[in-house]
């Protein structure tokens, strides 16, 4: 693995931190330097393009409507598509592994209530679910991933963290007193990425959380089921739904959306059994699909049946 380290890259960070760097460290998430004030940073890798769920990116930019959105990495901005992506151009379903047996599971960002929800608010819309906590108290990374932004936003956010994650997702943390983390960096569910607060737009300390597909924002009650501090199913179907304020979704093996209709992979399925199950022929699940009679089907993948 190549990385960027170039004369004008840390003569940039010299001034940055307005200290000298002391050493260099090679870790499995890159080279860090470090400065004499004791913090320290990651320098970019080159090659890293920012997919980190190839098999969901493809899904994406596969589909006729969708092949245009963007997610490119960028630790500068806090929206790499600048919210060119539309929701309304997500007409397919997309599946999506949330957390796996492969992966570190879910972990909450910090443990207090919730204060206010996805959706509507005081003439806005409220992107994300706002938890209550002290300044001071620890946040923590909800799913493993990569540290893509870490600085004070003048948007409104204060001190936020976002991560992109591996299963596709990225996730903020907003109103932060402390940033413990800096971009290109890899944490691990339940890492520490910040302290709680009250900076930028906020009245009292919180944690404003958001969870976004590509940018547009998902209402994490969809997803996380706060009170018992868990997913709400390991499988998750993006559909346009998926992104309106409303109650939580739920599993299911079966759905419709305009003329199409998918069936969600369970233990023991085989293309034939679906096939009959659905009335349809295992030529045509291949052909809707863009897989081989000889593909091994994965649990909780969903396919396309009509």
């Amino acid at each position: 693995m190549r990385f960027l380290l170039l004369p004008f890259l840390l003569i940039t960070t010299f001034f940055t931190f307005s200290q000298r760097i002391v050493d260099t460290l090679e870790t499995e998430e890159g080279t860090m330097l470090i400065y004499s004030n004791r913090t320290w940073s990651y320098v970019e890798d080159v090659n890293f393009d920012g997919i980190m769920n190839e098999q969901m990116h493809w899904d994406v930019t596969h589909d006729s409507l969708m092949k245009n959105f963007i997610q490119t990495w960028d630790t500068d901005i806090c929206y790499t598509s600048q919210l060119k992506n539309d929701v309304n151009k997500i007409k397919d379903t997309i599946w999506m592994c949330v957390e796996d047996s492969l992966s570190d599971k879910f972990f909450m960002p910090t443990d207090g209530i919730v204060t206010s929800h996805f959706g509507w608010r005081r003439g806005r819309n409220h992107n994300g679910t706002d938890i209550d906590l002290n300044t001071g108290d620890t946040v923590y990374a909800a799913w493993s991933g990569k540290i893509r932004y870490s600085k004070y936003n003048t948007s409104g956010f204060g001190n936020l963290v976002v991560i992109r994650h591996d299963n596709g997702l990225e996730t903020f943390y907003a109103h932060l007193s402390k940033l413990l983390v800096v971009p290109n960096q890899v944490v691990r569910a339940g890492d520490p990425i910040g302290l709680g607060g009250n900076t930028g737009h906020s009245r009292g300390s919180h944690l404003h959380f958001e969870v976004r597909f590509y940018d547009i924002p998902i209402n994490p009650e969809k997803i996380i089921d706060f009170k018992k501090k868990k997913v709400l199913d390991e499988n998750l179907i993006v559909t346009r739904s998926l992104f309106r304020a409303g109650s939580s979704s739920s599993s299911y093996a079966t759905t419709s959306s305009g003329n199409k209709k998918y069936y969600r992979v369970r233990s023991g399925d085989t293309l034939g059994a679906i096939a009959r199950r659905n009335r349809t022929s295992v030529s045509r699940l291949c052909q809707l699909n863009g897989i081989r009679p000889t593909t091994v089907l994965q649990i909780g993948r969903n396919l396309r049946v009509r």
